[in-house]
């Protein structure tokens, strides 16, 4: 295997892990801005506020997403597998 075999795995992983956890990184973020806003305006400082909504909306997008994000995994895994002789000869 060759360093640029190597370089392009590692890319191709890394693509695929962004996209997969990019809806969850993003739903996260406009969240936890939305309920600081919120915070913020109405001088509510607790903790549990902005931690529980949170979770629970990722919790809910993993959920819902679950088989998109093991398609895409799969599709990765078997993208992989066909391509073994590449790397291993």
């Amino acid at each position: 295997m060759t360093p640029d075999m190597v370089a392009e795995l590692l890319r191709q992983l890394m693509k695929e892990a962004m996209i997969l956890a990019a809806p969850l990184l993003i739903a996260s973020a406009l969240l936890s801005f939305l309920l600081s806003l919120v915070q913020t305006l109405t001088s509510l400082q607790e903790q549990s506020l902005t931690s529980v909504p949170r979770l629970i909306a990722v919790a809910m997008i993993l959920l819902v997403g679950m088989p998109w994000f093991l398609e895409r995994m799969a599709a990765y895994t078997r993208l992989l597998l066909t391509d073994l002789h590449r790397y291993i000869g």
